[in-house]
């Protein structure tokens, strides 16, 4: 009896890992970006039966884990407010030097709002170059203006 989403995730991660498979081939077997297959792998996402089915049939999962694809997950999943895996902590350290900035840049040029991570889109891609190569993200959400009431 699996008794969280979490679990779904460790099975996924370990049959991963036995598989020796690669995101972006799950992502191509079931028609969705590397990026969303991801999050929705690692139970960030939703995915509809189809999708779970295939991640189920990838991965070797039971009708349970398979049902489990399917609920909505709690979502925000690190472990510590501030993270300690490294690469997290350096888009926390992002954030924290650059938010402000980033904050003052879209409210100049889109007005008082927030970007979406509903609408939203991810773009993860290495970018070759000559002094070591560089990790490109582009994100792309949907401006959302707060509205008087």
């Amino acid at each position: 009896m699996i008794s969280s989403r979490t679990e779904v995730t460790e099975m996924i991660i370990s049959a991963k890992v036995r598989k020796g498979l690669k995101w972006a081939d799950v992502a191509a077997t079931i028609g969705l970006s590397k990026e969303w297959t991801t999050a929705g792998c690692l139970g960030q996402m939703t995915f509809n039966k189809e999708q779970a089915e295939a991640i189920g049939k990838i991965f070797e999962l039971s009708d349970e884990a398979i049902a489990w694809l399917q609920i909505v997950p709690y979502k925000g999943s690190l472990p510590t407010s501030v993270p300690t895996d490294p690469l997290i902590y350096r888009w926390y350290e992002v954030v924290s030097v650059y938010g402000t900035t980033i904050k003052e840049l879209i409210h100049e040029e889109f007005g008082d709002g927030i970007m979406s991570a509903i609408d939203f889109s991810m773009d993860i891609q290495r970018e070759a170059n000559p002094n070591g190569d560089r990790v490109n993200v582009v994100l792309s959400g949907k401006f959302l203006p707060y509205k008087s009431y």
